[in-house]
């Protein structure tokens, strides 16, 4: 899952509105490939940052005898209930936009994509040249704004029908819903009357007759009063016919008759063939969004202006998206204002990283060449870094993403299969994309997909389908690749889309072994060879008495249906795929799917790899993540609504078959960032049931050096919070952790025996949540350990809280915490509050004689404590030895540790004291770690002299040894 080479810094502004570059050595087989790519845009230059505020606000009503039409009172009042009522309905975004914030709406936010002018003979040469074969790129008109669609044409001649095509996402619905707003809020004043009609709506009502004005009042009641005066309205009034490929047309006189009388009734499809023939209305003005497939159902002779959508060509455009989109100013939080957002300055910089990226990686580019990848991009870039709500998975961000681009669509309306869109994408492309991760590679060659685009076509209906395909959407999935080293080669637009389709293909069922290829035929020939077969035995069993007859037509009849049935399950192959990409042990120490994710989006920094070194191998972690999260309800429910349904029996089956090779592989001591992912693939699964069962033997959750954003936090709080059985450790040291992930991981928290929180940063506001932890009636800690965290003496204070109610603690480790004099007194006021615990360790705390000393008495008198670790506070040589007597002394009570000696003999948890030295030499003050060392040197030293035991001082040699070698790290060794 590779999307971004090593970057080198640049600033924000390198680069600027420079397009990508690509050889010219080989123009790609992808119909319009060429032009996107290349350093010089065929049509004129790049646009600079455009923010879409109204760009018909400029545009003069035509000239002409037509004045205000719709002067009386109730036909302005009319109007304007029909703009409110539009606005209402085309502001209205799917749950998908609005996790970009409350405040974000189409009307204020939105980025015009590059629209180009192109001609007629350039759209409707053969066929054959839209294929895969070398085409060379056309001049080009230059671009055009939308202001400029309905102006005279080159020639002079007044312009009243223009059709926008686009490929699948670069835009078109977008377009619509921007400029009907823009209509609403009067700026669009060249037209007084705009009427919107989906193509989708108007073929669900089949051949059913209705004239023009009842399909109008039917959709906009409002404009029921203003019907007499629409045929006087001429250019003014302007219809917006969407998705034309949706609409059957027949253009012969044949197939549909004149009509040119706007009240009679008839087929919608007549209707809108009457319109654009001019035959009816023939002064209204007329703008058609398609897509390429379906741009000849429109005879160019009625056609005055084409427009082709080209996405964001220009990556200043990209830019100025992705600043729109991730800059909202309450973007990320959670509904009713909880959460925590990202910082401003955090937004910068991601949008900073983001751009660096797109500058120096043109791959990254060709996708957001497409504006629906600028926002799955954004989309993903939301799910990494801010809250998410309940239940979003990253497959079903995916799966919302294709839904918004395909939604439902069939590959061909006027194809009496009706093959959904999709479901030609993942029988195809699926294909090729499962190919590419079971041999991990990402590139393929021309032939490579043409094999799987081609394979099994037989018929003529099939050749015209994958024609449309091709023209409509291949470039939606596929791209020429831009990197150096793999020329003539094509890629996956995002790379987790190969991983996403490759799952989709084996779900879907689509994946056939050769055995189950071949099987499947021998059951067929078996079953009709034994259909004749057991007619015969039949007849010989009842002219002839052979008992064995009867036994062997029973089992003609049954062979077949077994035989089939147990070769034709695909269970074992998806269970089989998904746990052989989960546990590879090449990928066991790679990051964490999830920063891989963010790193490929925003880049790395650092030099760039030479296109001459060995490329690292691919890693396909995403693909069994979007197995399990294809497999949940909500992802099936959305794709069936793409025509690619799964059986709820298929799904329990493959459910048992996943569940029963986890149960052999998941039993195994992963890796941090490995025992991440494996939770990750649960949380995308969205199954409670089958994650309590299969984690049962889970007991040791390990994810040290592992950084838990809010998104990980809430993935490993879903899946185990949920659970019963107790955790024997859980480790979460070196996180960077902070008080809002604590809150959120508190379910599995409760559920820990040992919990390791070192390294973490966390202050005295994350000690609210650890008293609110210790305090639970649940909590079941026995060992907490908070060293190297900056806690201080107000934090403490609120631990002992936790300290005084808590029942479950034995072992707590304030290690490096800054407590100081004052956060040692307070847990001497209140240590006796705690009758249960038996070790405390408050080492390299900055504390003195007094306060050390206060806690060593209340450590004596202390009914249960064990030890008491002192060492590396700033004590006195004269400090030191009063804590030695004063233990010496004592009727039992703790033990304190304050050195690496114990009067003349070595103290035995002197191999604790250098371990701790050890493995926090690289964050402690090195300073101030030199300075205690020496003094153990010179505790060690005294203590060997004034002892004649040989045992004893062979002793103190080894650990001055030790101490020795560490001041040699720190660069202060003495002799």
């Amino acid at each position: 899952m590779r999307w971004c080479c090593q970057l080198p810094r640049a600033s924000w502004g390198a680069g600027l509105g420079r397009a990508p570059q690509t050889s010219d050595k080989r123009i790609p087989f992808l119909i319009h490939w060429s032009w996107p790519l290349k350093g010089e845009c065929p049509f004129g230059p790049p646009r600079a940052f455009i923010r879409h505020h109204g760009n018909w606000a400029d545009s003069t009503p035509h000239p002409g005898r037509h004045g205000q039409l719709f002067r009386s009172a109730s036909a302005a009042e009319a109007i304007q209930r029909h703009r409110r009522n539009l606005a209402e309905w085309f502001i209205r975004l799917p749950r998908e936009e609005r996790q970009f914030g409350p405040t974000f709406a189409l009307d204020t936010v939105h980025v015009d994509p590059v629209i180009r002018e192109t001609a007629p003979d350039e759209l409707l040469r053969p066929s054959a040249e839209l294929a895969l074969e070398h085409q060379l790129p056309q001049p080009a008109l230059p671009p055009l704004v939308l202001s400029q669609l309905f102006e005279p044409d080159a020639c002079g001649r007044r312009v009243q029908t223009v059709v926008l095509y686009g490929t699948v996402g670069t835009g078109k619905s977008t377009l619509v819903r921007k400029m009907v707003l823009d209509w609403c809020h009067g700026r669009l004043p060249a037209f007084e009357l705009l009427i919107p009609f989906s193509c989708e709506d108007l073929s669900s009502l089949g051949p059913t007759p209705a004239s023009l004005y009842q399909l109008v009042t039917q959709r906009y009641t409002p404009l029921k009063e203003v019907l007499p005066l629409m045929a006087a309205a001429g250019s003014r009034l302007l219809f917006v016919l969407h998705g034309l490929e949706r609409l059957n047309l027949d253009f012969r006189l044949a197939g549909t008759e004149l009509c040119s009388d706007p009240e009679e009734p008839k087929a919608p499809a007549a209707i809108m063939v009457n319109l654009l023939r001019k035959y009816m209305l023939p002064e209204a003005s007329i703008l058609v969004t398609t897509r390429p497939s379906a741009i000849g159902r429109i005879p160019s002779k009625y056609v005055g202006r084409y427009g082709e959508i080209c996405g964001f060509s220009d990556t200043n455009l990209q830019k100025l998206y992705f600043q729109l989109r991730l800059n909202q100013p309450d973007c990320g939080r959670r509904t009713g204002g909880t959460g925590i957002s990202a910082t401003s300055a955090q937004h910068d910089s991601m949008v900073q990283m983001l751009s660096r990226n797109l500058e120096g990686h043109h791959q990254i580019a060709a996708a957001c060449f497409l504006p629906s990848y600028c926002w799955l991009v954004c989309a993903t870039l939301h799910f990494l870094h801010a809250p998410i709500p309940a239940g979003q998975t990253l497959t079903s961000i995916y799966t919302s993403f294709l839904r918004l681009n395909f939604s439902g669509e069939t590959l061909d309306s006027t194809d009496p299969s009706k093959v959904s869109l999709m479901a030609y994408a993942a029988r195809t492309l699926g294909k090729l994309a499962h190919k590419g991760v079971t041999s991990r590679k990402t590139y393929f060659s021309e032939e490579d997909v043409r094999g799987c685009l081609e394979a099994g076509i037989k018929t003529e209906e099939e050749f015209q389908l994958l024609h449309i395909f091709r023209r409509d959407a291949l470039r939606f999935f596929l791209a020429p690749c831009v990197e150096p080293g793999h020329p003539g080669t094509y890629v996956f637009t995002v790379p987790a889309m190969q991983e996403y389709l490759a799952a989709l293909y084996i779900v879907l069922g689509l994946h056939k072994t050769t055995l189950q290829r071949v099987g499947k035929d021998v059951a067929e020939l078996v079953g009709r060879v034994g259909e004749d077969v057991s007619l015969v035995l039949g007849i010989l069993a009842k002219l002839l008495p052979l008992r064995i007859l009867p036994l062997l037509f029973n089992l003609l009849k049954v062979v077949p249906r077994v035989f089939g049935r147990v070769i034709g399950k695909s269970q074992e192959v998806v269970a089989q795929a998904t746990v052989l990409a989960m546990f590879r042990e090449e990928d066991y120490y790679n990051d964490d799917v999830l920063d891989q994710m963010g790193a490929s989006i925003l880049g790395v920094e650092g030099p760039r790899r030479h296109p001459d070194e060995p490329s690292e191998d691919e890693v396909f972690e995403l693909f069994p993540m979007f197995v399990g999260g294809l497999l949940s309800a909500h992802s099936r429910a959305v794709l069936a609504q793409l025509g690619c349904p799964i059986k709820n029996l298929d799904v329990l089956e493959n459910a048992q078959a996943i569940r029963k090779k986890l149960g052999a592989q998941g039993r195994q001591v992963l890796p941090p960032s490995e025992l991440l992912d494996y939770l990750f693939f649960h949380y995308e699964f969205q199954n409670q049931h089958f994650s309590a069962e299969v984690l049962r033997s889970l007991r040791r959750l390990d994810l040290a050096g592992v950084r838990m954003t809010p998104l990980k936090c809430t993935v490993v709080a879903a899946v185990l919070g949920s659970g019963r059985h107790t955790l024997d450790e859980v480790n979460l040291a070196s996180c960077q952790l902070d008080s809002t992930g604590l809150c959120t991981l508190m379910p599995v928290l409760l559920r820990a025996r040992k919990l390791g929180l070192q390294l973490n940063s966390l202050g005295p506001e994350a000690c609210k949540n650890l008293r609110d932890l210790l305090l639970h009636d649940q909590c079941q800690i026995t060992t907490l350990r908070l060293s190297n965290n900056p806690l201080t003496a107000e934090g403490v204070a609120l631990l002992v809280e936790g300290l005084a109610g808590n029942t479950s603690l034995k072992h707590l480790s304030l290690l490096h915490t800054g407590l100081g004099d004052e956060g040692l007194e307070l847990l001497a006021d209140q240590l006796d509050q705690n009758p249960q615990l038996q070790e405390l360790n408050v080492a390299y705390n900055g504390a003195g004689d007094r306060a050390a000393l206060a806690l060593a008495q209340a450590a004596w008198k202390h009914p249960s404590l064990e030890l008491l670790h002192l060492y590396f506070n700033e004590l006195s040589s004269e400090g030191r030895q009063v804590l030695r007597d004063v233990g010496s002394t004592a009727e039992g009570g703790a033990r304190v540790v304050v050195s690496l000696t114990e009067g003349t003999a070595v103290s035995e948890y002197w191999s604790v004291i250098l371990s701790e030295v050890q493995r926090n030499l690289n964050i402690w003050d090195r300073a101030r770690v030199q300075r205690h060392l020496e003094l153990l040197l010179r505790d060690l030293e005294d203590s060997r002299g004034a002892t004649l035991n040989p045992w004893r001082k062979a002793q103190m040699l080894r650990v001055e040894g030790e101490v020795k070698a560490l001041l040699e790290q720190l660069g202060g060794s003495r002799s």
